[in-house]
C-alpha cells in the first residue's frame, strides 16, 4: 500500500515540475502519514463515524470527549497539510512555485527631438 502510495505522490510531483530526488526523506514521511490516515478513516467509518463518546472522571461525572480515533485524524490533517505545503502538492504553494514568464519589455521608440535640441546638436 505504501509503494502504491509513494509512487502516486512522486508521479503527481513530477507532474506538477516539483519532483527532486533530494525530497525522498520528506516524501517517505508523508507517505506514511498518507497510510495512517487511510488506517484511521477505516476505523472511523467502520464506528459509525463516531466523533465523540461518553467518559466519566475520577470524581464521577461523566463527559462527552473525542475518539481517539478522531482526534488522531484532526492531527494528521494538520500534518497532511503542512507536509503537502513543502511538497508543492496542493494548489496554493503550487502557484508561489510557479514562476510565469518574465515579460519581455517593448523597446521604447525614440521621442522625437525638440527643435532647441535639434538646432543645439547642428551647431556642435
Amino acid at each position: 500500500m505504501r509503494s502504491q502510495l509513494k509512487k502516486e505522490v512522486v508521479d503527481n510531483m513530477e507532474h506538477l515540475g516539483v519532483y527532486r530526488d533530494d525530497f525522498e526523506h520528506t516524501i517517505d514521511i508523508y507517505v506514511g502519514m498518507l497510510a495512517q490516515y487511510q488506517a484511521f478513516e477505516k476505523q472511523f467509518e467502520e464506528s459509525g463515524f463516531k466523533i465523540t463518546d461518553s467518559y466519566t472522571n475520577k470524581a464521577g461525572a461523566t463527559n462527552e470527549r473525542k475518539t481517539p480515533i478522531y482526534t488522531a485524524m484532526e492531527a494528521l490533517r494538520k500534518d497532511l497539510a503542512t507536509y503537502s505545503n513543502l511538497l508543492c502538492l496542493n494548489p496554493k504553494t503550487y502557484e508561489r512555485v510557479k514562476r510565469p514568464e518574465v515579460p519581455v519589455r517593448k523597446e521604447e521608440k525614440e521621442k522625437p527631438k525638440s527643435k532647441l535640441i535639434q538646432a543645439l546638436s547642428e551647431t556642435s
